[in-house]
């Protein structure tokens, strides 16, 4: 089976450096934040900017959306944390991760990545440390730590992902493993060693049982987690990028995976298959996919792309 997945626009303006993460939002917009150090809020039909915020010092590293698509928390790269009203454009909290307490017990290190629980009530954060921090995403006490989850190795974190329901937390590291943990219990449920370099980017299936994780030893991974404490997980290796990949995003319907990648191509994996299905190429490094949030009832769907030429870049199935 192939697919074809046609240009359909582009955003109105683009950000003066590579766009490092992107997410389409359950009220059709798109969010994007760059190594330029801004964060902008698209309309996902025209392309056109509706919000965004003076461009920060450093770059922006790591974005989640709300599941109601009205705020999302980011994090620049020297650790600071804020959670930004995609309504209105305000931000409503931040949090200095690398400031020091001299009254706290337990120092941890400058964030690098953030999720924002379903809820919208914590976000969880990791770093150089490698533990989890669950902290309040409630703009009066934004940042304020409620628990710790160690997987007892000192491992960077470098991505973050909640279970669609919010029970689970899968952490990445940059040697490749894999931490899946309990948020209620803070139990580490499984550790995966699937991979052999860094691990970029995780992304679940919507019914929450399969964690997809995208590394830098150039492959896609679908991990089954139903199984807890039984060691391996991985039920399939997907192949065919020739450089690292750097960002996988599951379809509504979990019937694909988007894929961008170091070598300028963006793939999508039919997970049924488990083998490509559309391949496109582009002229730069692709660092984020992003899909529709929203089932597609004419065609396979629509997702979005963006790299380093700062340009946010919308797909759609060919017949849609």
């Amino acid at each position: 089976m192939s697919l074809q997945f046609l240009h359909s626009h582009d955003s109105a303006e683009s950000h003066s450096d590579a766009i490092w993460s992107s997410q389409w939002t359950s009220r059709d917009t798109v969010v994007s934040i760059s190594a330029d150090g801004a964060i902008i809020q698209w309309d996902a039909n025209s392309g056109q900017q509706i919000n965004a915020l003076p461009p920060h010092t450093l770059g922006l590293v790591s974005l989640s959306v709300s599941e109601a698509g009205d705020r999302a928390v980011y994090n620049t790269i020297e650790g600071l944390t804020q959670l930004w009203d995609l309504t209105n454009g305000s931000v409503l909290g931040s949090h200095e991760s690398f400031a020091r307490d001299p009254a706290a017990t337990h120092q941890t290190e400058p964030v690098w990545a953030v999720s924002l629980h379903p809820n919208g009530r914590t976000y969880a954060s990791t770093g150089g440390d490698g533990d989890i921090s669950i902290r309040s995403a409630a703009p009066a006490d934004f940042g304020t730590r409620a628990r710790q989850l160690s997987p007892g190795k000192s491992k960077f974190g470098m991505s973050l992902a909640h279970s669609p329901d919010g029970s689970k937390i899968a952490m990445s590291s940059e040697t490749g493993q894999l931490y899946l943990f309990d948020i209620e219990s803070a139990q580490l449920l499984n550790t995966y060693t699937s991979h052999a370099m860094c691990v970029r980017s995780l992304a679940w299936s919507p019914d929450g049982q399969l964690l997809i994780s995208a590394s830098d030893d150039k492959r896609i991974i679908m991990h089954d987690v139903r199984n807890p404490g039984k060691g391996g997980g991985a039920v399939a290796s997907l192949t065919g990028h020739s450089s690292w990949v750097l960002s996988a995003s599951v379809s509504p319907d979990a019937k694909l995976v988007a894929s961008g990648s170091a070598d300028k191509t963006i793939k999508v994996w039919d997970l049924s298959a488990r083998s490509a299905v559309s391949t496109i190429q582009e002229a730069n490094e692709i660092w984020t996919v992003s899909w529709r949030p929203k089932p597609s009832t004419t065609g396979p769907g629509t997702f979005v792309s963006g790299g380093e030429d700062g340009i946010v870049r919308w797909w759609r199935g060919a017949g849609m």
